[in-house]
Parts: C-alpha cells; sequence; structure tokens
C-alpha cells in the first residue's frame, strides 16, 4: 500500500465521522453548549473543514473551497475571510451558527473532494517537500497532511461526545 492510499483511507474516516455526526441534527442540538466556554457541534465541524481546507489548500497551492467555491458567503457567519477558528473566544464560538446540518457536510464534502484530488495526484517523493518553513523542523508535506488528519479526527470525536452527551441529557 502506498502511503497515498493510507492518507486517503484517513481522510475518509474523516467524511464518515462528519456524517455521522451531523446526521439528523436540528439547529438546537448543533449549536447546543452544554456548559459556558464549550464548543458547539457546528463550531467543531465548521473548525475542522476550515483546517482542513485552508492548510491542504496552502500545502497544494490550489484555492481554499470556502472562497472560491462560496462557502464564506452560503454558511454567512460574519467572520474575516480566512478565519478558521483558531483562538476563538466564547463569544466566537457562539456566533458560528448555520441553517442546517446539510450546509456543513456540503462545505465538508467539497472540501473533502478537493482533499482527495490532491492526494491522489501524490507521488512518494512529493511528501517530503517543505510546505512550511516558520517551524524548526521545517514541515513537510506528509508531516502537514497528518497534522491535519490527527487534528480533524480528534474534532470530530469531540463533535460525536457532544452528540452522545447532548442525546443523553434530552432522553
Amino acid at each position: 500500500m502506498h502511503a497515498k492510499d493510507i492518507l486517503i483511507d484517513g481522510y475518509g474516516r474523516i467524511r464518515e465521522e462528519v456524517h455521522a455526526v451531523l446526521d439528523g441534527l436540528g439547529p438546537d442540538e448543533l449549536h447546543a453548549r452544554p456548559a459556558p466556554g464549550v464548543n458547539s457541534i457546528a463550531w467543531l465541524v465548521w473548525h475542522l473543514t476550515r483546517v482542513q481546507d485552508d492548510h491542504v489548500a496552502d500545502a497544494f497551492g490550489l484555492d481554499q473551497v470556502w472562497l472560491a467555491q462560496g462557502w464564506h458567503e452560503r454558511l454567512g457567519l460574519g467572520l474575516p475571510r480566512h478565519d478558521t477558528g483558531y483562538g476563538h473566544s466564547p463569544a466566537q464560538v457562539a456566533e458560528v451558527r448555520v441553517a442546517s446540518a446539510d450546509q456543513l457536510t456540503g462545505y465538508y464534502d467539497a472540501v473533502h473532494d478537493q482533499t482527495l484530488t490532491a492526494l491522489r495526484g501524490l507521488a512518494a517523493k512529493d511528501l517530503e517537500r517543505i510546505v512550511d518553513e516558520r517551524w524548526d523542523p521545517p514541515v513537510s508535506l506528509g508531516v502537514r497532511l497528518v497534522s491535519v488528519l490527527s487534528d480533524d479526527l480528534q474534532h470530530v470525536g469531540q463533535a460525536a461526545y457532544l452528540r452522545g452527551l447532548l442525546s443523553s441529557t434530552a432522553a
């Protein structure tokens, strides 16, 4: 198995989990925050999608789906165009409100499609290419892709836990 196939599988698992978390949720569940300072499911999924979109686009020299396909306008969150949610305050988290889970699923799927297209074109040597020299050691494409994969899986896991928590308190 090639490294790109492992990455494609890993990113496919994020997609499966995003769909599972969002399936059937209404606005109340999407935006619920069971305690002050807790992120909502909507924010977690939006954030993991923005990070994947931002980092993969940057690493491959692509336009962000958020901007190029108009998701910034479609979701209408009123955030700066390049905001990914990093460092958001609790008040900013509360502002991330979407009309439906389908909006988040649509944006995630568009980012996923761009990610898969980029991954399918990889050769093994591409993973060694330096994509960020601001770190010591500099970050290679392979390390960046695994970093995004890890971050996204953590956030979708948090969203799944929150969904379970919300359903247990509603019963």
